[in-house]
């Protein structure tokens, strides 16, 4: 499989953290037949009584309305979904490519399953995510070989 790269946009709710919130903000989704392919749920360094809940993808008009009843919105934060065939060293690759060329990073969510990854990376700004977009690619391709 090739490296697939593209903007995403998260959807995005504040919370307090307690005890079956994250069930509470997936029940919409849940009740109408959206299947998510990113969950995050976290608590806010510093002070545990925050959270943040977030999802993707919210397309379509059942996945939108069901982001609404759960509390979501769009998160302004430029984003970018990677997949592609894992192979040893290509996170170093990626993460150095990126900061060879100054752009900083907000967040980073990786997993790998099997032989797959997927990978979403947050930025400052929304010009980096084209910039990154291209440095990731050719940081992938340079580890087929």
């Amino acid at each position: 499989m090739a490296v697939s790269v593209k903007k995403m946009t998260l959807w995005r709710r504040e919370v307090e953290n307690k005890v079956g919130v994250l069930a509470d903000v997936l029940e919409p989704f849940a009740k109408v037949g959206v299947n998510l392919q990113v969950v995050m749920g976290y608590c806010y360094p510093g002070d545990s009584a925050k959270a943040a809940v977030e999802v993707y993808p919210v397309s379509g008009k059942k996945s939108v309305v069901a982001a609404q009843r759960a509390g979501l919105s769009a998160s302004s934060i430029p984003s970018l979904l990677v997949e592609g065939d894992n192979k040893p060293g290509l996170g170093h690759a990626i993460a150095k490519a990126i900061a060879d060329s100054g752009i900083n990073l907000s967040f980073l969510v990786a997993q790998v399953v099997g032989r797959k990854y997927s990978a979403i990376f947050g930025f400052q700004e929304g010009a980096d995510t084209a910039k990154a977009a291209a440095l990731i690619k050719k940081a992938a391709a340079s580890k087929k070989k």
